[in-house]
């Protein structure tokens, strides 16, 4: 039996696969309140020539309108990749209640500029699927390399 954060976070890994697809860094999000995925997407920097196109950014922007409201308490954030400080800034402002990511980025993580930056009542869980999530990521970039 699946768990529900491996559950949601392979759903989040599908929108990633979808935005390599478009040639997009693979990195997906979904969003959920009360069981039910409100928000999905994968990052859209390239298509949209925007540098805060970010698969949280736009799941995000997708939840509030869905709920009607500015604040994600009730909701929980499933992403293949640690938010950067940019989308965990977001988060925080959101006030989400807790935040799930695959695998750590030690490069432009959050965690590694500001580890109080999410909301203090937002719960963080981390590593799920890490294996998966970050090998979707270093295989993209391996193949752009070439």
């Amino acid at each position: 039996m699946i768990h529900k954060d491996e559950y949601y976070m392979e759903e989040a890994l599908r929108f990633a696969r979808k935005g390599e697809k478009e040639g997009e860094i693979p990195i997906g999000a979904v969003i959920v309140s009360q069981g039910k995925i409100i928000a999905c997407a994968h990052n859209l920097t390239e298509r949209l020539k925007d540098t805060t196109a970010h698969a949280e950014m736009l799941a995000i922007t997708t939840a509030t309108n869905f709920l009607g409201g500015k604040y994600l308490n009730d909701c929980t954030i499933y992403v293949t990749v640690e938010p950067c400080p940019m989308c965990a800034a977001a988060l925080a402002w959101a006030q989400i209640g807790r935040v799930v990511y695959g695998a750590d980025d030690p490069k432009r993580g959050y965690s590694q500029y500001t580890p109080s930056l999410l909301h203090p009542k937002t719960q963080i869980t981390k590593g799920i699927m890490d294996k998966e999530c970050s090998e979707i990521v270093s295989g993209f970039f391996k193949k752009l390399r070439k």
